[in-house]
């Protein structure tokens, strides 16, 4: 069976098994399974994006590629004020997400939803990704060139992807599409990378 946490409905039996992680002195403990991404723990990549990100007091924010539940449940935990969309093509990732979030009654501020669910009028103020690099470049840059449009026009992804997947270039490949892009942070082999409309 080759199938990938990017599969939109994985076939192999589910296993679940709780996943717990600290950052910032917050503990969460979520419940992860088998087919979706890093379920035998936090990603290292993810930690870096939540431990060297500043959370935002309010507004709209996209998780893209929300996995079970780490990066939109945290948020929403962080700022009572957020309203957090929690995107991705995986079903099972989706109710993971969504069972996460009714436990931390989050039920109302954590909207999760598949990508064709999102209305199209949305606009966000912020995105959050460790963007799914082996979907393969020209996936990935389709990918982000469907969402970052989204933002609004004093708005700003934060994406974390790792220095020997191509960080760098990615970058620089977004700063060639017009996009204004910083490298916040260096951590652990990980940038997270700030990037804002033209």
């Amino acid at each position: 069976m080759n199938e990938h946490y990017f599969t939109p409905s994985p076939s192999g039996a589910q296993t679940r098994h709780p996943v717990t992680f600290r950052v910032h002195g917050h503990e969460l403990t979520l419940i992860a399974g088998r087919g979706v991404f890093s379920a035998a723990r936090l990603d290292l990549g993810t930690a870096v994006l939540l431990r060297e990100s500043p959370v935002p007091e309010q507004g709209t924010v996209l998780d893209l590629g929300c996995g079970y539940g780490p990066v939109a449940i945290w948020l929403a935990v962080r700022s009572a004020r957020l309203l957090v969309w929690a995107v991705d093509v995986n079903e099972r990732a989706r109710a993971l997400t969504s069972e996460n979030a009714s436990a931390y009654d989050l039920g109302q501020r954590v909207v999760v939803a598949a990508p064709e669910q999102v209305p199209e009028s949305l606009r966000f103020d912020e995105i959050w990704s460790n963007p799914p690099i082996r979907i393969g470049k020209p996936a990935l840059h389709d990918l982000l060139e469907r969402w970052l449009p989204r933002l609004k026009p004093d708005g700003v992804a934060r994406l974390v992807v790792a220095r020997n997947l191509g960080a760098d270039s990615l970058a620089r490949w977004l700063a060639e599409r017009g996009h204004q892009v910083a490298r916040s942070a260096s951590s652990k082999g990980y940038r997270v990378l700030e990037v804002r409309p033209s």
